[in-house]
């Protein structure tokens, strides 16, 4: 159960980067289990026992360059040239080592010497491309070493079908290698920027959103406010004049451009901040989708049938709850679950939202959160406000197992006020 929940509070990219990690910690593994176990059982000793070491050295320095270069990869750290330098090093002595034992007698088994070359110089490349960027300087690589494994062994005087084969048998493991270790950079390097990219998208969503809403809210006000400071400048020089009963005509104009811009103003924010409950379920699991959170809705299509007499205010209030609890989990928490559930409770619509990881981030205001501290004006404390105007409730705070609950109640009536608080 512990195991479980370690994994699934971790995001999709957290996931894939801690599975490719793994796999490179265990490629050291089989490094060790099947080319030193191969070369020291075909190596005489106590030349085998020390090869066997050398191997498990080697594979230690795969393995802390993989971590290295991982942590390049997703942007934390610089790219560790000095690592691949010493491991690449590492590759070629050794394979160049197995070739002269082979050639001098000291090794005499041909498929202990393979493992010893072929094995070291695959190794080696896989480990080296994760540092690399480019295809061709990874072919380079795997070039490289297939003609340098095959000038080593002619250099050493081998035959001609021993310096094909471990010329061949390099490319191969090569290239085996290059692709695995290139894929695995690039896939990792992917799905970290598509998660920014996602997270970039649902910010520029907001700012457009908040761009829209300043600029209705400047058509509006502009042209009026211009207008009321215009004539409250001239009913000003009127009364300095003595023409009482003009500027009192001015004032007055003046009052009902004022009361005009206070409806108007009203009506946008009203087009703002009205919502559909529908809508926002939908959208609270998409937005919480993109941000790696797992939305899970409960009966969004089948509890408001059974309320016909909820008023359309009531569900615009409910539809609120649901927009603010959602940003209040993607701002303040760091959650990895959500559960929203809309269902008909004694008469009542009653709407729970219910998180993993609220005040847990590092972003985390819990006075916020909660609608308590001076941060939450705008935020639960107005929405409380909204639904105690239909005869609602809120409640918010948290529960066992350290999750955080948002519960609103509004009663399934008619005759709901015209006029609701905006939060």
């Amino acid at each position: 159960m512990k195991l479980t929940g370690w994994w699934s509070r971790r995001s999709n990219p957290e996931k894939v980067e801690l599975y490719t990690r793994w796999s490179y910690h265990a490629f050291a593994v089989i490094e060790v289990l099947s080319i030193g176990l191969g070369v020291m059982g075909g190596a005489p000793r106590p030349l085998g026992g020390w090869l066997f070491l050398l191997v498990c050295g080697h594979s230690a320095l795969g393995g802390v360059l993989a971590s290295r270069a991982f942590d390049w990869t997703v942007g934390r750290r610089a790219r560790p040239y000095r690592l691949m330098v010493a491991h690449g090093v590492a590759s070629c002595l050794l394979a160049a080592g197995g070739l002269a034992l082979r050639r001098f007698g000291a090794l005499d088994d041909v498929g202990a010497t393979a493992y010893l070359v072929v094995g070291m110089l695959g190794f080696g490349i896989g480990g080296v491309v994760l540092g690399l960027t480019k295809v061709r300087h990874m072919l380079y690589l795997v070039l490289a070493a297939a003609v340098g494994a095959g000038l080593v062994a002619s250099a050493l005087g081998m035959p001609l079908p021993d310096v094909v084969g471990f010329s061949v048998g390099s490319a191969i493991g090569g290239l085996l290698l290059a692709f695995t270790s290139g894929f695995s950079g690039w896939l990792l390097r992917a799905v970290w920027e598509l998660d920014a990219a996602r997270e970039l998208q649902a910010r520029l969503a907001v700012a457009e959103e908040r761009l829209r809403f300043g600029r209705d809210l400047h058509d509006v006000m502009g042209r009026n406010l211009a207008v009321i400071a215009l004539k409250s400048e001239l009913a000003v020089q009127l009364a300095r004049r003595g023409v009482t009963e003009h500027a009192v005509e001015q004032m007055a104009e003046v009052q009902r451009i004022a009361q005009d811009s206070q409806r108007e103003v009203r009506d946008v924010v009203r087009g703002y901040r009205e919502a559909d409950l529908h809508t926002e379920l939908d959208g609270a699991r998409s937005v919480l989708a993109a941000a790696g959170i797992v939305c899970r809705v409960e009966a969004a299509d089948t509890a408001l049938p059974e309320l016909p007499v909820l008023p359309a205010r009531a569900q615009s209030a409910l539809a609120w709850v649901v927009r603010e609890a959602t940003t209040n989990v993607l701002r303040h928490g760091d959650a990895r679950h959500c559960t929203v559930v809309v269902r008909a409770e004694e008469g009542c619509a009653v709407l729970v939202v219910e998180n993993d990881g609220a005040g847990t981030g590092p972003g985390a205001i819990p006075g916020a959160i909660a609608g308590t501290g001076s941060a939450a004006g705008s935020g639960l404390a107005g929405l409380r406000e909204r639904l105690a105007a239909l005869d609602g409730t809120l409640d918010a705070g948290w529960v066992r197992g350290g999750r955080f609950r948002v519960t609103a109640r509004v009663p399934a009536v008619a005759g709901a006020p015209e006029e609701v608080p905006s939060p």
